[in-house]
């Protein structure tokens, strides 16, 4: 990095716009800045790093983002501004950055805030100018630092060397420099290690106590599930405790082996249980069976008992079944008599009935007088019959004579309708060959109509067109005066352009040559001086532009006039066929046109109509004609079938008066000796019914006696009193076999050997027995629930112990990966006795970059000592601090190291100061290499005697061979004779300026 010149306005102490050459201050190698105390030698290198960061070191930053940075003597219209030209990495870049500014506002009073702005311009050395790269203060700062390489701290400590800072680290115990040299090397990535290594072990310790209390966890389940069985207390372990696994793993075994033997144990002492139980069972099963068969034999006794009482009912129900078994003989006799009974009571209330619908002249009759007189009621019913069709005769011919007056009424009102028709036939059939007439003449005159109407149609369309295009054509005609002017124009414009191109033709040409190669126009390879181009000059693509523009507009120009020549000549055909007449009267000329066809089509369509209603009218014509004749032709045929009718109704009303005799007619005659016909015929046959069923009913009482006496019953009414129906046959029937059947099954209780031998046994003790069986139920129910509770326990320990030995199992590689975790998390932060020194990660690394440190900073010490010190790094411990660390120096006089606190101020100095040269290089390669071509170094020099400070300034001029330049910052008078190329800061009421002196 070389800086080149550094433009300073309203900066600090710096009022006025004030300018650095670097350039020319670089050129002597070293240079002086000096100035007085409160110049602002430091804001000159403030200024230069607030142009790389946009901040300034430490406190002198201030509040806010840079507002501090304005100087107190600045105009109010000036802005505050940093512009610095370096060259980084290769590349020519201009930093400019303004902070923000609090302006008087432009109207009105007050202030108001501008906000900070940057610049990054970077020197294009083919064209000769600069180029804009960005404005964004994030991307400036990246670019930067992408390009330096160093934060803005290692910035400050590298390229701006404050000694003071320096003398502090020489000084300052471990934790300081590893704070600063933290901030150097940026270590954090080390630090960012130590402390993944840190989170690592402990959430790998995390899981491990996780682990181990879920173990832990199952080991008191299983000594819960256990209870008291096993003796051995459970482990008293924590989580984390190495030997946890191995404890509750070994207590296990011996839950399992002890609850095993236990449920061994209780399993025998079932079976005995459930033995004993089983013999309680069968003795209670004995002492139960001999209570049952005493029972037995007592209720037997009982039954035979009440079978006794009963005796005496028994007998009377045999006597009841005897009785009714003989009175079973005379039942088919007592069933004859009562039906004939039943048959001579209906037969008798039939002949009752049947005589009370009779006549009284018919009482006292018998069935043969009643038969008689049936037969002849019936055969004067047989002699109406000739009657009774002469009277249906008599109504057909008075129904034919009400025809025949009603044919007669209707063919009268025919006959009065025809006349009345035929009258205006003449009148209505001119009125319809009229009306025939008109419609053929209005078809005719509708057929000349529409011919004309076409013809008129396309005129007005022609008007119409002849109109719309005469607007037309003077658009068309506008138009195309505007695009020749437009064309004109154009061209006009174009030849403007190619004139001034061909004037500043030279300067076109000249931008085309390159240094070194033969000019198109002259051949010469000298370009001593060139034309340039100026603010008018008008290139080939203008022109090219402007061409293009005028050919448009031509080819719209002839566009337009080849449309104003279609619409002329449509306009010319159209006109030729509309003729003069206007639109609006051949409109009014095609509408009434089109009104007379429509009134001719209207009349014209009632043609056909009028045809068919004179048709129709003819032919109603005709038919009346016919139907006149014919009502003529009926009138006679009706008067001679009158008189027929009439003679043939005289004779049978005659033979019907004779017929009816006091009846109203033939019909009632004949229903009344059907009637009387068909009672007498009943009467005789129920009382011919009713004499049979007496006699029956005679015969019955006679078999009935004689059966009774047979049987052994005294009359006929004590045998039907004896015969039993179904029902209580069945009952005492029932009634005997149970008696029947207890008497045997009791015979049979008491003969049996086993019940009587239990009958003369003491009564069976069957509660003592029960007490017995349920105690014994009682043990084994105790028996199995102590089984199963230690079966139970048993499977929930078996269960326990595999999931206590699966979880040891996988805690295995969690404990192993923790132990390798925790083993290098101890060894990164120090704490691990395999680290000897105790010394973390960040440390190891920054004692090697001490390290690094000193060796570079020792080749420069020796030179200004004379050879007397070396610098030499120390990993030993200091008190309770951090090892690693440690800086002393080796006095080559005394042959003794000692600590770098022991130098006096001004061994203090150059000491600094060879450590601050060697930081610079290790920073330097630590940034990859960016090569640092301009150092600046701030005070500390009058601290040095003559000869030291000559041999400092022979170190900082050796810098030189590696072609870099070296500020010093002080205000050593000294100094002015020794350095001659000077930068000097001076001071005054108005603001500080600055003077450069080669």
């Amino acid at each position: 990095m070389r800086l080149h010149r550094l433009r300073i306005t309203a900066f600090g102490p710096f009022g006025a716009s004030q300018e650095v050459d670097f350039d020319d201050l670089s050129s002597a190698g070293l240079f002086l800045l000096h100035g007085p105390t409160g110049a602002g030698k430091t804001s000159v290198l403030d200024a230069v790093c607030y142009a790389l960061y946009g901040s300034v070191p430490g406190a002198r930053q201030g509040g806010g983002q840079g507002t501090s940075l304005r100087s107190d003597h600045a105009a109010p219209g000036t802005r505050t501004e940093v512009a610095l030209d370096l060259t980084v990495a290769g590349r020519r870049l201009e930093l400019t950055r303004q902070p923000p500014w609090e302006r008087p506002k432009k109207r009105g009073t007050g202030t108001t805030t501008d906000k900070a702005q940057s610049w990054l311009r970077e020197y294009d050395a083919t064209a000769g100018t600069w180029k804009d790269l960005s404005r964004s203060h994030q991307e400036i700062g990246e670019e930067v630092s992408q390009l330096l390489g160093m934060s803005k701290e290692q910035f400050c400590q590298v390229v701006l060397l404050p000694q003071g800072d320096f003398a502090r680290f020489l000084r300052a115990d471990a934790e300081a420099r590893g704070k600063l040299l933290g901030r150097l090397f940026d270590t954090r990535r080390f630090a960012a290690a130590e402390q993944r290594l840190a989170e690592r072990r402990r959430a790998a310790e995390s899981e491990v106590r996780a682990a181990d209390a879920e173990l832990l966890a199952d080991a008191h389940r299983m000594q819960q599930a256990a209870g008291n069985i096993v003796e051995l207390p459970a482990t008293d372990a924590a989580p984390g405790d190495p030997g946890l696994a191995d404890s509750v793993l070994t207590w296990a075994a011996v839950a399992r082996s002890t609850t095993r033997e236990r449920l061994t144990a209780l399993h025998l002492a079932l079976t005995a249980a459930d033995a004993a139980c089983t013999e309680a069972q069968r003795d209670l099963a004995g002492v139960q069976e001999v209570q049952r068969l005493q029972r037995r034999f007592d209720e037997a006794r009982e039954r035979a008992a009440r079978l006794d009482e009963r005796a005496e009912e028994h007998r009377r129900v045999q006597e009841r079944m005897a009785w009714g078994r003989k009175a079973e003989a005379v039942a088919p006799a007592l069933a004859l008599r009562e039906a004939a009974e039943t048959e001579h009571r209906r037969a008798t209330s039939e002949d009752t009935r049947a005589r009370a619908a009779l006549p009284a002249s018919y009482d006292g009759a018998g069935a043969a007088g009643l038969a008689t007189a049936a037969r002849k009621a019936a055969e004067e019913l047989g002699g109406l019959e000739s009657a009774r069709r002469a009277e249906l005769r008599l109504t057909e011919l008075a129904g034919q004579r009400h025809g025949l007056d009603r044919e007669e009424r209707a063919d009268d009102e025919l006959l009065q309708d025809a006349a009345s028709w035929l009258d205006g036939w003449d009148s209505a059939r001119a009125a319809l060959q009229e009306a025939v007439e008109s419609a053929q003449d209005a078809a005719t005159r509708a057929e000349h109509l529409a011919g004309q109407l076409e013809p008129a149609r396309q005129k007005l369309e022609s008007a119409r067109r002849r109109d719309r295009l005469t607007g037309e054509a003077a658009d068309a005609r506008t138009r195309t005066l505007r695009a020749r002017e437009d064309a004109a124009a154009a061209h006009e414009h174009w030849l403007g352009l190619k004139e001034q191109r061909l004037n500043g033709i030279a300067a076109e040409l000249a931008a085309q040559l390159v240094p070194g190669e033969s000019c198109a126009v002259c051949g010469s390879t000298d370009h001593p001086d060139p034309m340039r181009k100026t603010a008018e000059h008008v290139g080939r693509d203008a022109e090219e532009s402007a061409l293009a523009a005028y050919r448009r507009a031509d080819e719209a120009r002839t566009a337009q006039e080849s449309r104003l020549a279609a619409v002329r000549e449509s306009l010319a055909a159209a006109t030729a066929a509309a003729g003069e007449a206007s639109a609006l009267e051949l409109a009014h000329a095609a509408d009434e046109l089109r009104a007379r066809h429509a009134e001719a089509r209207g009349l014209a369509s009632g043609l056909h109509a009028a045809r068919e209603a004179l048709g129709q009218a003819e032919g109603e014509h005709v038919r009346r004609l016919a139907a006149q004749q014919e009502a003529a032709r009926r009138a006679v045929a009706r008067a001679t079938l009158r008189e027929s009718v009439d003679r043939e109704q005289g004779v049978l009303e005659r033979e019907l008066a004779q017929a009816r005799g006091a009846e109203a007619s033939v019909g009632a005659r004949a229903a009344q000796l059907e009637r009387l016909a068909a009672q007498l015929t009943a009467a005789a046959d129920a009382a011919r019914a009713a004499d049979d069923c007496a006699k029956r009913l005679k015969d019955a009482d006679a078999r009935l006696a004689d059966a009774a006496f047979r049987a052994g019953f005294d009359t006929p009414e004590a045998a039907a009193a004896a015969l039993l129906d179904d029902a209580e046959h069945r009952e005492l029937q029932h009634r005997l076999d149970a008696r029947q059947s207890e008497e045997a099954a009791v015979r049979a209780v008491l003969a049996e050997d086993d019940t009587t031998a239990a009958a003369r046994q003491a009564p069976a003790d069957v509660a003592a027995a029960w007490n017995a069986v349920e105690a014994a139920d009682r043990r084994v129910r105790e028996a199995a629930s102590a089984r199963d509770d230690a079966a139970r326990r048993c499977t929930e320990i078996d269960r326990l112990s595999a999931r206590c030995a699966t979880a040891v199992r996988r805690l295995a590689p969690l404990r192993a990966a923790y132990d390798r975790v925790a083993r290098m998390a101890g060894l990164t932060a120090g704490t691990s006795a395999d680290n000897e020194r105790k010394m973390r990660l960040e440390s190891y690394v920054l004692a090697a970059r001490l390290e690094q440190v000193a060796a570079a900073a020792t080749a420069r010490l020796a030179r200004m000592s004379s050879g007397r010190y070396t610098l030499v790094h120390s990993d030993g411990r200091s008190g309770r601090g951090r090892s690693g660390l440690g800086l002393h120096v080796v006095d080559a006089w005394t042959g003794r190291e000692r600590d770098t606190a022991t130098l006096s101020g001004g061994e203090t100095f150059f000491a600094s100061l060879a450590l601050a040269l060697g930081l610079a290089d290790v920073v330097t390669d630590e940034a990859g290499g960016v090569r640092l071509d301009t150092l600046f170094i701030d005070e500390g020099f009058g601290s040095l005697d003559d000869q030291t400070l000559d041999e400092v300034l022979d170190v900082l001029d050796s810098l030189r061979e590696r072609d870099r330049s070296v500020g010093i910052v002080s205000h050593v008078a000294d100094l002015r004779r020794r350095v001659h190329a000077q930068l000097e800061i001076v001071k005054g009421r108005s603001g500080s300026v600055v003077r450069q002196r080669i």
